[in-house]
């Protein structure tokens, strides 16, 4: 992708991003990689992170490399300090911050009584407490600019539903949701938009899905996803995804606050927030007994479903 920081003499369009600045966690590589150069491509100058300083160096070079404007920051995304380190390095190389994603996270996927204390800790460290860390040292530092601003987290559909062996991924993803929530009510009249994208895209990660893999090789030969995957899962590369980035770091997404939206393969979708889907009454409150002898025919008619429908591979697909 041939990138340009040229001026122009017409008017910049609202998803024109010259001259904002953002920060991508977890930009080194895969989904991040990928929000980090389609931000670049589209004008904003970008700090690239990751915890190997080397692999942030080589993203920031090839962003360069292809016109566009990028700085590395090395950092573990989890403390104060390194959220704080990252808003610094964009201030101190561009001069501001608009845009903060919050892509940065590691797996330790683990069945209930076999997951440890540390497997849990450490995934909520990077994916939940990563992301308020870094969501709230950039709000302070927009709030300070007084412009406004946008807030990126990155969720995923575990957090939305549930994901077996996932614990802890998907508790951080869902409260991931969930701040998205409350700060797009917090931070609205600083003018300051939240959203959560939920991505599906071929990655190490998606690899170990036994139907999605053959796909995924074949994909790496050059051969392209099928039908049944790009649109009936909305499964499809990492650069797919990142589409849904710089739009809603624009001005076209100036209305669009505290929205969990879906991306993936030719699939764009809005996630529903929770909400109750049946109710029942009873004078006087209810009792045990009572709950117990309308359940099946009242609000427990129709339970909620859990966790991510498996991949249904069409006979001969191809």
């Amino acid at each position: 992708m041939v990138m340009s920081n040229e001026p122009s003499s017409a008017e910049p369009g609202p998803l024109d991003l010259t001259g904002k600045v953002a920060v991508v966690t977890g930009s080194g590589r895969g989904l991040g990689l990928a929000y980090a150069t389609a931000l670049a491509a589209a004008g904003a100058a970008v700090v690239v992170n990751d915890l190997d300083a080397e692999v942030a160096g080589a993203a920031a070079a090839t962003i360069t490399a292809a016109g566009g404007r990028a700085v590395p920051q090395a950092a573990a995304v989890g403390t104060a300090e390194a959220a704080r380190a990252l808003v610094d390095r964009a201030v101190d190389a561009f001069g501001r911050l608009d845009v903060m994603v919050t892509n940065a996270g590691i797996l330790r996927d683990k069945v209930l009584w076999k997951m440890t204390d540390q497997d849990f800790d450490d995934v909520l460290a990077t994916h939940l407490r990563g992301t308020f860390t870094c969501a709230r040292a950039a709000a302070v530092r927009m709030r300070e600019q007084g412009e406004g601003g946008r807030l990126i987290m990155v969720g995923s559909p575990a957090g939305q539903r549930g994901n077996f062996g996932q614990t802890n991924y998907a508790a951080a993803k869902a409260g991931i949701a969930a701040m998205v929530r409350t700060w797009s009510m917090e931070l609205g009249r600083a003018g300051i938009t939240v959203n959560a994208i939920v991505p599906i895209a071929a990655t190490a990660m998606t690899e170990t899905v036994p139907a999605f893999a053959p796909y995924i090789e074949a994909m790496k030969q050059g051969a392209p996803l099928p039908d049944f995957l790009r649109k009936g899962e909305g499964f499809g590369t990492a650069e797919d995804c990142a589409a849904l980035v710089p739009f809603l770091a624009s001005d076209a997404a100036a209305g669009v606050t505290g929205q969990c939206i879906g991306i993936g393969g030719d699939k764009l979708a809005l996630w529903s927030h929770p909400q109750e889907v049946a109710t029942a009454y009873a004078d006087g409150g209810w009792t045990p007994e009572a709950i117990a002898a309308a359940w099946a025919t009242s609000v427990g008619r129709e339970p909620q479903s859990v966790g991510i429908p498996a991949p249904v591979v069409p006979g001969g697909a191809k």
